[in-house]
């Protein structure tokens, strides 16, 4: 047998458990908790806050380029018809089936490179709106993320 066996007297200490150190420790791990508590509020309103400015950020420059965009294609199409009613006003005046011919053709190439053109105007415009109203959010996203690579 060992020696710790052999010695039946020996007893083994145990520490005294002592409840004002407990209570003390209790306490300071409770603060430590609420600390971090609100400091993770604080983060998450702020961040909520930051969203919310985004988001109206972005119903404004949605608004914004919406009614742009309606402006652009309603000259588009004002233009369209003045150019239409001024072919068919020219072709009223027509002499001959060759006349009408020529001026059908020079009209139809003539709204082709119209259309062309107004597609691009239409496209830059459309390609700037996007970029516009995703910036916040793209931005405030970022922002989040660098505070969350931080933390």
């Amino acid at each position: 047998m060992s020696k710790t066996a052999d010695k039946p007297s020996e007893t083994v200490e145990f520490r005294a458990f002592d409840p004002g150190k407990a209570t003390d420790q209790f306490r300071v791990v409770a603060e430590k908790g609420v600390e971090q508590s609100k400091e993770v509020l604080a983060k998450f309103q702020s961040s909520a806050e930051d969203t919310q400015k985004a988001l109206q950020s972005t119903f404004e420059t949605a608004k914004s380029v919406g009614n742009e965009l309606s402006l652009k294609m309603l000259a588009a199409l004002r233009a369209n018809a003045e150019a239409d009613f001024s072919h068919l006003e020219t072709l009223v005046g027509a002499k001959s089936l060759s006349e009408v011919i020529e001026l059908q053709t020079t009209f139809l190439r003539k709204r082709v490179e119209m259309s062309v053109a107004q597609a691009k105007d239409i496209q830059a415009l459309t390609t700037k709106a996007v970029t516009d109203v995703s910036k916040p959010v793209k931005d405030a996203f970022e922002n989040t993320l660098r505070d969350l690579k931080v933390a």
